[in-house]
């Protein structure tokens, strides 16, 4: 029995880190169990998937996507993997060696989008504004990967180009977002998610600057603090889109999916669309499929 309930994490051990600044055993449990809150909420949605409505399944598959990738990069962090030594020269910790994880950044390429697009078609905007946006995460991300690999104090000129990004992001989707709500009367729905979402993103410059950029906290603590993040912003947003879209009419969104595209751009009459009763085996009349425009 003492076998069986002996608690061992040999990570550190198959994967030395390196550096003065690194990551402790205590951070890779943490990190262990932000994995598994990543893999069970994935397989949460994957198994949910199956009970949404043909053609509703739109967030069930951005969330699943930023799920599954959040496991994975959560994953190759507690394994201490994914990562740089880069000497922290001419500020705070001057002369050390800090472990510079990478791999977080990946994580937040994917998640940062993955949100924009959920909200972007809740709010209703266009493609070019939810390309818009995406790409100024992108931007975000970039510019603070960038800036924890430079050594000197030029690091601060790329974590303030990432966080006038941010802004303009935080402008876009607080302010045009919510204007758009209004049109597909959503806006208390998409006020609280986009609330929510920019509070959680406010909170990543100030973890940036005290843990990558001027290196006041370990590896350990900075990690405790973005998983915590990391969790709020993807796992909580994920199952409050999922509770709340119960209510969402996706005609009215433009987002009722069919084989043939979305129903409100393509033109003539969608019988799968109806309202039939599961298990009926109903289809489509060859006629309709065929005079349908794709």
């Amino acid at each position: 029995m003492g076998v069986i309930l002996e608690r061992a994490n040999d990570a550190l051990n198959v994967n030395p880190p390196g550096g003065d600044r690194q990551l402790s055993v205590h951070g890779s449990d943490w990190l262990w169990t932000v994995t598994a809150l990543f893999l069970l909420s994935f397989l949460v949605f994957f198994a949910l998937i199956w009970a949404a409505k043909a053609g509703e399944k739109i967030f069930h598959y951005l969330f699943i996507t930023a799920l599954l990738v959040g496991g994975i990069v959560y994953f190759a962090q507690a394994a201490d993997l994914g990562w740089s030594g880069v000497s922290q020269a001419n500020y705070v910790g001057r002369g050390l060696v800090r472990q510079i994880f990478w791999a977080k950044y990946v994580g937040w390429v994917v998640f940062f989008p993955v949100i924009i697009i959920a909200l972007g078609l809740l709010s209703g905007v266009s493609w070019t504004t939810i390309f818009y946006e995406v790409f100024l995460s992108w931007i975000w991300v970039i510019s603070y990967l960038v800036g924890a690999y430079t050594r000197t104090n030029y690091k601060w000129g790329f974590f303030v180009f990432g966080t006038m990004a941010y802004l303009a992001l935080a402008m876009h989707t607080l302010m045009d977002g919510s204007k758009n709500a209004r049109r597909l009367e959503t806006t208390k729905h998409y006020s609280a998610l986009a609330g929510w979402v920019n509070l959680l993103w406010l909170l990543y410059p100030i973890a940036w600057a005290c843990a990558d950029g001027a290196n006041y906290i370990g590896i350990t603590e900075s990690f405790i603090w973005y998983g915590i993040l990391d969790v709020l912003l993807v796992i909580v947003t994920a199952f409050m889109f999922l509770v709340l879209s119960r209510s969402w009419d996706y005609n009215r969104l433009g987002l009722a999916f069919t084989q043939y595209g979305r129903v409100n751009t393509q033109p003539g009459h969608f019988p799968e669309k109806e309202n039939h009763p599961a298990g009926t085996g109903y289809t489509a009349p060859a006629a309709t499929a065929a005079g349908a425009t794709v």
